[in-house]
């Protein structure tokens, strides 16, 4: 028997893993394996449990819980594993050996390496202990102050045994291996200034200076923006050494994994020059796409807006660039020539019809300088009504795309992977997977290399990638008033909107805001010169009649929410039919509860991936929103259901 919190919070036997129940019972199971052997009081169990004021009958909630998790417990065999949930007065008491809980075991891992004095064994210690998470700590559990603060606590432990890892790997002479472990957990924590400072140095060891510096100034960046703070001592040393060109220890294997790094940079983007030094013919020629893979579909048509979405997207992905002219490239003495020093992954989500893949692509159009060495394109098919794109006949395309002959390509996914990655490892290059339909059909397709940039659109929110990949969200909402208007008129043509301004503002409501709805709108007016855009709005009024005029053959409105509720399960379609009829705009967990005529915690979990899929918003906590277009869709839905029922 084994018991989780490094990640989902989870129970497993030899026979799988066993069902834990509502949240709250994996919380509560969660708290006592947080203490293991220790007693716990129940105040201690409602602090946790409820994240505002708990109800009265609290205590005989837990006690329900107790009892049925005392019940699932035994039918797993807990016995035979010495584990015994006991109560002691107003307190419970889950006893057992400590090393079942994952969390001890890294613990102890954690305690027993010693990084300096034995590095060799340090290292396989620490292996085995980060090799114990999979997600973040405490994944299932109530989102209450202790929770969150015990979460932060585990988080801070993987940290130092990461940091603990590259210091080993550091010790041996393998500074580039400790480079690859600090490389990811530094994406995800930006603001962590010894963990930038470690990465730097190592960075530096592997003749790597330019990165290791650029890591620097977007560390200060950040830190003077996000907390008004200059640098701190630890980070201000790396910097200063770095630029005092001292010597490294271990200098001449150091100076090996550099010429190494050199060689595969050269070979990887065919510049042919010797390692460290790149003529300023060459470096010029960046400024300009490179003659590689070019797999971005055109650019969307009257796309407009979206300023300050743009802005973040290069704020995340080329944090080290200054304002360019998308036209010319890098502003004239940028440092880094405009290029990401760190790519990453960020992943673009949102509603269906807010304008996803449009972003991403102006996007990749707008900063073509910055990817000399090409940029992928792969639409995953997530949620297009047809069956979704494999990760190998993805992987297919792209190897062809990068020169890679075909009868050279390995059958085996997993090989092909392996070979996609080889190739890019050391090229500048943007890949886009839009339209995915989870995390694990995104894994395969990442590049991995220090150098790209990986854009990923989903309807989904795809947890699991920012979990486990430091995937950097930003989510898309629908478009403001103003640029709703504006894009109508770049649709339409200006003088046609400015006849009937306030119907224009009408339609961007009616529409939801969504570019694609808008265009649909406008695909209409379009065929009908002679309307005005009030007949349109007007029309549009009649919720019967709303979905179907907002459809331009493949490309409407009911057809792309088809598509999403097409990966719904039958309960979480259901729910969406009754909100959709029961309520105008907002509801809570218990209000949806007794519409659906069901266990409160169940519609809650509905609720939540309901709103993962994006087709609700939760605008505050337990206070779910639907738009109007989808209301319409799910009441569309009810009533063929119903149709269907009768015929």
């Amino acid at each position: 028997m084994d018991f989780s919190l490094l990640g989902p919070v989870a129970v497993t036997t030899g026979t799988g893993e066993v069902a834990l129940g509502p949240v709250k019972r994996r919380s509560l199971l969660a708290m006592l394996l947080l203490q293991p052997n220790a007693i716990v009081p129940v105040e201690q169990l409602i602090t946790c449990l409820w994240e505002e004021e708990p109800p009265e009958h609290a205590r005989t909630v837990i006690q329900g819980h107790v009892s049925r998790l005392r019940a699932t417990l035994a039918e797993a065999g807990s016995d035979a594993y010495g584990v015994e949930l006991v109560t002691r007065g107003s307190a419970y008491q889950l006893r057992m050996p400590e090393q079942l809980v994952d969390s001890q075991r890294f613990s102890e891992l954690l305690s027993l390496a010693r990084p300096e004095a034995a590095p060799e064994e340090a290292v396989d210690l620490l292996r085995q202990a980060l090799d114990l998470w999979r997600g973040p700590a405490l994944t299932g559990t109530v989102a209450s102050p202790p929770f969150a603060a015990a979460a932060h606590a585990l988080e801070e432990r993987r940290l130092a045994a990461v940091e603990a890892l590259a210091r080993a790997h550091g010790a041996l002479g393998r500074y580039e291996k400790a480079a690859d472990v600090l490389h990811p957990v530094a994406v995800a924590n930006p603001l962590r200034e010894g963990l930038i400072a470690a990465l730097m140095l190592a960075l530096y060891r592997i003749g790597r200076q330019s990165d290791a510096i650029a890591w620097y100034h977007r560390t200060r960046e950040l830190l003077a923006d996000d907390l008004g703070v200059d640098p701190g001592e630890r980070l201000r040393a790396a910097y200063q050494e770095i630029l005092r060109a001292a010597p490294a220890p271990n200098a001449p294997q150091a100076q090996a994994q550099a010429q190494h790094h050199g060689q595969g940079r050269d070979e990887g983007q065919g510049q042919g020059q010797g390692q460290g030094q790149i003529p300023a013919q060459a470096a010029a020629a960046r400024q300009e796409p490179a003659p590689g893979p070019q797999l971005l579909p055109r650019p969307p048509a009257g796309f407009l807006g979206r300023d300050h979405e743009l802005a973040y997207l290069t704020r995340l992905t080329l944090p080290a660039a200054e304002p360019a002219d998308p036209a010319h490239g890098p502003a004239h003495g940028s440092a880094h020539g405009g290029f990401p020093p760190e790519g990453g992954i960020t992943l673009v989500s949102g509603p269906a019809g807010v304008g996803k893949t449009g972003l991403v692509v102006h996007w990749g159009h707008a900063h073509a300088y910055a990817f000399p060495d090409g940029r992928l394109f792969a639409d995953l098919r997530g949620f297009s009504g047809g069956e979704a794109a494999a990760p190998a006949e993805v992987l297919r395309e792209f190897l062809l795309a990068l020169g890679q002959p075909a009868d050279r390509i390995p059958p085996s996914p997993e090989a092909a992977a392996a070979l996609y990655r080889s190739l890019v490892a050391n090229r500048r290059l943007l890949v886009v997977l839009d339209n995915a339909s989870s995390s694990a059909q995104v894994r395969p397709l990442l590049p991995g290399g220090p150098q790209c940039t990986t854009l990923v659109t989903s309807r989904s929110r795809l947890d699991g990638l920012i979990a486990t990949d430091a995937a950097r969200p930003v989510r898309l909402h629908a478009l403001g008033p103003e640029d709703g208007v504006a894009l109508l008129g770049a649709l339409l043509g200006p003088d046609r909107v400015a006849e009937d301004p306030e119907a224009a503002h009408e339609l961007v409501t009616l529409c939801d805001g969504l570019p694609l709805a808008l265009r649909a709108a406008s695909a209409q007016l379009q065929a009908r010169p002679r309307w005005r855009l009030a007949r349109l709005a007007t029309a549009l009024r009649d919720e019967r009649r709303r979905l179907a005029l907002l459809s331009a053959e493949d490309a409407g409105v009911a057809a792309a929410l088809r598509n999403s509720a097409a990966r719904l399960s039958a309960d979480d379609a259901r729910l969406l039919r009754t909100l959709g009829t029961g309520f105008a705009r907002e509801v809570n967990t218990a209000e949806a509860a007794a519409l659906a005529g069901a266990d409160p915690e169940l519609i809650q979990d509905g609720l939540e991936r309901l709103a993962e899929m994006h087709l609700l918003d939760e605008e505050a906590t337990n206070r779910y929103v639907m738009s109007d277009l989808v209301k319409l869709f799910a009441q569309d839905s009810e009533d063929r259901r119903d149709g269907e029922g009768k015929g």
